[in-house]
């Protein structure tokens, strides 16, 4: 911990003096100006807010739209809608990967990761009951409602997903996976956020959210074993045991995801209209902004290694290296 915070410091040093470089020249400070197109995953909509808020005051001449949804959701209005997006921040950074890269986007900066957890409140039914050892016996019982994300949609619905077909194999429990997929479908949603109302409301008891999320609504939560809940590499090999299929890039078309630790990336698409305001917040992002992302239950990836880094703006080379 002590290692990560020196280097966000260090981060943060770097990312001042450019900065102030920058004023003493009086080069991009305050002519930095038109529409900032941000798409963002659903689960950052509360870190987002805080660091475009923080970026604004740095530039008020900067317009920022936002647009939240789930992260191939967000990925396709970029393919298929051909939508305007200056930045877009991903859950998953393989949507980039696969999705984007490389008719869309040349390069992916990984930033930060998480971990899936099961949110609940207190007026969830069998709430004084539920534990790691019994959540799948209490998520099965017929009074107890469940609701999770839409695979196809949202890196969260698949990651629920995963982590149940892991599940099945880690608690050694025939036919669960099967068992608890087909149950309360009718509380699938394009997004994890959009579950967070039926929660309140009490139409749904629990649902697969973030660790992020759970802590920046203030929800109740069980955390889930690390064997299974995609939240370390130490167990990479593991996740790698369970896959999904989601919908690919063209109608028909069916991409394999396999599991693998939580990283959430960004990219610039290359028909970004304002890329300097949008090179302006990655940096902002990758150096200020990490502190935000640790506050808000998301801890920052310092030095990424990524493919294609000859391909990124000369700005951002110092917050990564290349992969071998």
């Amino acid at each position: 911990m002590k290692k990560l915070f020196t280097l966000l410091f260090l981060s943060i040093l770097l990312w001042s003096c450019n900065q102030s470089k920058t004023i003493e020249n009086g080069d991009t400070k305050d002519t930095l100006s038109g529409k900032l197109n941000v798409f963002h995953a659903g689960s950052l909509a509360v870190p987002v807010k805080e660091l475009l808020d923080s970026f604004k005051a740095i530039h008020p001449n900067v317009e920022i739209l936002t647009e939240a949804a789930g992260s191939v959701e967000c990925a396709r209005k970029i393919t298929e809608l051909q939508k305007p997006c200056d930045i877009f921040l991903s859950a998953d950074y393989k949507v980039i990967d696969k999705l984007l890269i490389p008719d869309y986007a040349d390069w992916n900066m990984p930033f930060a990761t998480n971990e899936m957890v099961i949110a609940f409140n207190p007026n969830s039914r069998k709430a004084n009951e539920i534990d790691t050892a019994n959540w799948l016996k209490i998520l099965m019982s017929k009074d107890v409602v469940y609701g999770r994300s839409d695979p196809d949609a949202d890196p969260c619905g698949y990651r629920t997903l995963l982590c149940l077909q892991l599940a099945e194999k880690y608690y050694k429990t025939n036919a669960f996976y099967t068992s608890i997929t087909k149950k309360d479908n009718q509380f699938i949603r394009p997004k994890e956020v959009d579950l967070l109302a039926l929660l309140e409301s009490g139409n749904i008891d629990y649902m697969f959210i973030y660790r992020s999320v759970a802590i920046q609504h203030g929800l109740k939560y069980i955390s889930l074993p690390t064997e299974i809940n995609l939240g370390s590499k130490q167990f990479a090999e593991n996740y790698a045991k369970a896959s999904v299929d989601i919908k690919g890039k063209k109608p028909g078309e069916i991409i394999t995801q396999k599991g693998e630790p939580m990283i959430y990336g960004f990219c610039i698409p290359k028909n970004a209209v304002n890329k300097a305001a949008a090179q302006a917040f990655a940096e902002y992002l990758l150096s200020k902004g990490l502190p935000i992302m640790e506050k808000n239950g998301q801890p920052a990836i310092i030095k990424p290694e990524i493919n294609n880094y000859n391909l990124l703006p000369e700005a951002l080379k110092p917050f990564a290296v290349s992969k071998p």
